[in-house]
């Protein structure tokens, strides 16, 4: 089965968790990815515990589908390993801060002279121009200058720290979406283009319904401001065996369903309690999901159309039916690792369907053979390895 990026290469030179998603999500749709790493330390990810079989089970799970190889981008044999790459690579993903890349005279700039249909896609914090361009960050800092941090917790309370990097990920799909736009327009014209990907800017873009609150009255949404949580509706109880249900019934007639089969039926007119009568409705929300399990309250509003759903830890997700029924996990046999799960490209078509070719490679498990392609003898790899070129 043909899938749409078979035939295109794409050199990954990113590090960690947002290039690696987005280069891993391509490879799964057919596309060639070689991971350019460094020699003997290789990418951070590699050795971040946790650790199954000796190796990183955030590795094992974002680098499936990839070849690896090493390679001294600092070294003048190095770069001319790199230049003859780049005559067969349709795609450069990478994810250095702004500048290092023209230092090592690898930058769009220059590679665009001899390869102007080179699509080449930095993922950076920031971007490659404006003020916070060169500050440092992780995700919790992206979500604290976009905004959404702010919105992100209890009223009264302090910003909660969401559960799962989300700007990594915003990154991540952006890159991809950017990517493939990037290779419909080469087709059309012939050239490639710079796709300039920044984590802030993906989570900025992701305000939606808060942005279009202030943009209406100018003043900044508070925390208690619903889709952010706090009001009855669309909250999280706690239940009779400590667990948790969510309740997100904010239109009229789910609240209506929801308030009739827990026992409710006083609570009909309170879906948009303000200030103090908010807090009783939700006091009496909360003792009434005490007089139940879970599970029970699930099973009772099931297919009610109430918006009530349990809060699974990943154990329970991992087992669910529905999780299972999509495909969304899978095992993939890891060497020295064995059978390690992965979540699966979550996009369904009706022609096509990723394919898994490889599992995560070791450290340069594949620089021989690419040096070989690109037309390196074996006598000159051995000398390779010498300098430390590879």
């Amino acid at each position: 089965m043909n899938n749409p990026l078979d035939g295109v290469k794409i050199l990954d030179l990113t590090r960690l968790n947002p290039g690696a998603y987005c280069t891993m999500l391509l490879a799964d749709m057919g596309a060639d990815v070689l991971k350019i790493e460094q020699p003997v330390r290789g990418d951070y990810l590699r050795y971040t515990p946790p650790l199954i079989g000796g190796k990183s089970a955030m590795f094992l799970t974002l680098n499936r589908n990839k070849r690896s190889m090493t390679l001294n981008l600092k070294s003048e044999e190095g770069k001319e390993i790199f230049t003859r790459l780049l005559n067969s690579y349709d795609i450069l993903v990478e994810s250095f801060r702004p500048g290092v890349c023209k230092r090592l005279g690898i930058d769009y700039d220059t590679l665009r002279k001899d390869h102007p249909e080179l699509i080449y896609c930095p993922i950076t914090g920031f971007g490659q121009d404006g003020p916070y361009k060169n500050l440092v960050g992780h995700d919790i800092n992206y979500l604290a200058l976009s905004g959404i941090l702010s919105l992100t917790g209890e009223k009264n309370g302090p910003p909660i720290i969401p559960g799962i990097p989300i700007a990594d990920i915003a990154g991540s799909m952006f890159a991809v979406i950017g990517i493939l736009l990037a290779l419909i327009s080469r087709q059309k014209n012939g050239t490639g283009q710079f796709v300039d990907i920044s984590m802030f800017d993906g989570v900025v873009s992701w305000l939606t319904i808060q942005a279009a609150k202030f943009i209406a009255n100018g003043k900044s949404p508070e925390r208690e401001t619903w889709p952010a949580g706090g009001e009855p509706f669309y909250s999280v109880y706690q239940t009779k065996d400590g667990k948790y249900v969510a309740v997100g019934a904010a239109e009229d007639k789910f609240w209506k369903i929801l308030c009739e089969k827990i026992g409710a039926k006083d609570l009909l007119e309170d879906r948009m309690a303000k200030d103090q009568r908010a807090k009783e409705v939700i006091n009496r929300l909360s003792d009434i999901f005490k007089t139940k399990n879970r599970d029970e309250w699930f099973q009772i509003l099931y297919d009610l159309d109430s918006c009530l759903t349990p809060v699974k830890t990943l154990d329970e997700v991992f087992t669910d039916p529905h999780v299972e029924h999509r495909g969304l996990i899978f095992d993939l046999n890891c060497p020295g690792s064995g059978n390690v799960k992965q979540l699966a490209l979550p996009v369904k078509f009706s022609r096509i369907k990723p394919e898994i070719k490889i599992p995560p490679p070791s450290l340069g498990q594949h620089t021989e053979s690419i040096l070989n392609e690109v037309g390196y003898e074996n006598n000159d790899i051995e000398q390779l390895k010498t300098k430390g070129v590879i």
